[in-house]
């Protein structure tokens, strides 16, 4: 496993999970799976019948202290990208990202890195949330996504 930081608003991590990059997609994919290996435990429950399938969806998720985030979907490659954009309702995003890129590397082995990027985030009063998200948080979902994936 690696992670990499790039001027401290780009955080990555990577590792390989042993399972097929369509298993994994879909626990990626589908917002109702997230808040089971999310390790930044801020997400709490979605509803089913969101799956991602394109650029320009927007799934809904709610997070831990109860309030509901819009996640907009910038990228989509079914299988080997995603990448949403969260926003308070109604709002436009504040600019971080999310993103997952996943390299079969067999068909029950693949390299998945997670990436998070809050350089287009222009509101001071997040910075601290976006610096606590750190290497270490994004190897603990992909940990918790490599659990689920090879166990399921």
């Amino acid at each position: 496993m690696t992670g990499e930081i790039d001027d401290g608003r780009v955080v990555s991590a990577t590792r390989e999970i042993a399972a097929g990059a369509e298993r994994i997609f879909e626990l990626i994919a589908d917002p109702a799976e997230q808040p089971r290996w999310d390790a930044n435990d801020n997400l709490a429950t979605a509803a089913g019948g969101q799956r991602v399938r394109s650029v320009g969806d927007v799934f809904l998720m709610t997070i831990t202290t109860g309030g509901v985030r819009e996640n907009h979907v910038v990228e989509f490659e079914e299988g080997r990208r995603i990448a949403w954009r969260p926003a308070e309702p109604g709002n436009e995003p504040p600019g971080h990202l999310w993103a997952w890129t996943l390299e079969p590397i067999e068909s029950s082995r693949t390299r998945v890195t997670h990436t998070y990027d809050w350089t287009q985030l222009t509101d001071e009063g997040r910075f601290g949330r976006a610096r606590a998200t750190t290497v270490d948080k994004l190897r603990a979902s992909l940990d918790r996504l490599a659990a689920i994936a090879e166990r399921d």
